[in-house]
């Protein structure tokens, strides 16, 4: 298969998995589900989740039918890098690979969704849907660090320690893992 084909079919899983990452953690940190930013990723959802959840409850606030489908969506693409030949035919590699590329991606949306929230602090704007949801997502990462690193006068600088902590962890966590991983596809 082409190496372009496959780039453009992982980014195409990346997005769904973190959308079904992104309704895992609406459930998980209970996010306002009027917001309709939440609703419209509850929708899109829908049709993957649903099904699954009739075989998989819900245990307390943990939606494990939208991780279970985000593993499935990971487990599709590396199946079809395997049918192209990057990647041995093994279903335990493939839960492996499938688990830390959620991992990956759960560091990048904390990531990123603390660099937008920081962009909306200095900007100013008013209260907008997407801005209220990412702050419900993420302020239960941030708490622990809003709570033992105080405000410098006006200035937070929480946000600075908790995505320098998401770097460390990417850039020290990740390649180890990475590292376990990789005699699973030898």
């Amino acid at each position: 298969m082409n190496d372009m084909l496959l780039i453009i079919l992982k980014t195409l899983t990346d997005v769904c998995a973190g959308i079904l990452l992104i309704r895992l953690l609406l459930q998980l940190v209970r996010a306002d589900f009027y917001n309709p930013v939440s609703q419209g990723i509850v929708k899109i959802c829908a049709p993957v989740v649903e099904p699954i959840g009739r075989l998989l409850p819900t245990a307390g606030r943990f939606n494990t039918a939208a991780l279970v489908a985000a593993i499935l969506v990971k487990c599709i693409f590396l199946a079809v890098a395997a049918l192209s030949g990057i990647l041995p035919m093994d279903i335990v590699a493939f839960l492996a690979i499938a688990a830390f590329e959620l991992l990956r991606l759960l560091i990048e949306i904390y990531f990123y969704g603390i660099f937008i929230l920081v962009i909306f602090s200095w900007v100013g704007t008013p209260p907008h849907p997407a801005a209220m949801l990412i702050n419900q997502i993420i302020s239960p990462y941030m708490k622990p660090f809003r709570k033992y690193i105080p405000p410098i006068g006006m200035i937070d600088i929480s946000p600075m320690v908790a995505i320098f902590t998401l770097m460390i962890i990417r850039a020290k966590l990740l390649p180890t893992l990475a590292g376990l991983i990789q005699p699973l596809l030898s």
